[in-house]
């Protein structure tokens, strides 16, 4: 067998070493916002945590919003690879299980604080927000509009019914609570929520 070319095999350690740093960057910049907060987050510090220059930093991300964005996509990423909504038939049912779901990740002291930095880190950067709607939040609200969708086929919505209305009536009152701190994120509100929305929705 031919001899496999020596940049072939010399690039192998090289990307891994590459991969290496990319997770000690994203997994350093996670744990340090949870200790230090968005506002004392910075480069030199996530570099530092992870063991490497803050060049190598500034050669994949623009900012430290932008790091922050992929350790959070990381860490969700790895969570389930699953990412279709349930659809039993039973649309009340099924929501009820998504909104507990999203109101115990967002109980999660894992996720509280890095999006509640990232929710800042977008006021101020509209090229972050952009690739949040681009990798993240479009291609969630789409599996969201699926699953309506399927409920206006099975006739448990109407059939005109705007589904990006919907949407928000059903998840932004857990996302308003979580942000303003207003009242407990539990099961209870989460039911609560898909009942008094389907009811409306539905009428």
């Amino acid at each position: 067998m031919p001899a496999e070319p020596t940049d072939t095999r010399a690039s192998r350690p090289a990307s891994r070493r590459s991969d290496a740093s990319r997770r000690a960057i994203l997994d350093a910049a996670f744990a340090l916002v949870g200790e230090v907060g968005y506002a004392k987050l910075t480069i030199e510090g996530i570099a530092a945590r992870a063991g490497v220059g803050k060049q190598t930093i500034y050669r994949w991300w623009p900012s430290k919003g932008a790091v922050l964005f992929d350790a959070f996509l990381a860490l969700s990423e790895g969570e389930d690879g699953d990412t279709a909504l349930p659809d039993t038939g039973d649309l009340e049912a099924d929501l009820k299980l998504v909104l507990r779901a999203t109101a115990a990740e967002l109980r999660d002291a894992r996720y509280d604080e890095p999006m509640r930095a990232l929710t800042a880190a977008m006021l101020e950067d509209p090229t972050l927000a952009a690739e949040w709607e681009r990798r993240l939040d479009g291609p969630v609200r789409e599996l969201k509009r699926a699953r309506l969708r399927s409920a206006q086929s099975a006739g448990e919505l109407p059939a005109d019914l705007d589904l990006d209305v919907a949407i928000d009536l059903i998840w932004s009152p857990l996302t308003s609570r979580w942000l303003l701190r207003s009242g407990p994120l539990d099961d209870a509100f989460a039911d609560a929520v898909v009942a008094s929305a389907l009811s409306g929705l539905r009428s």
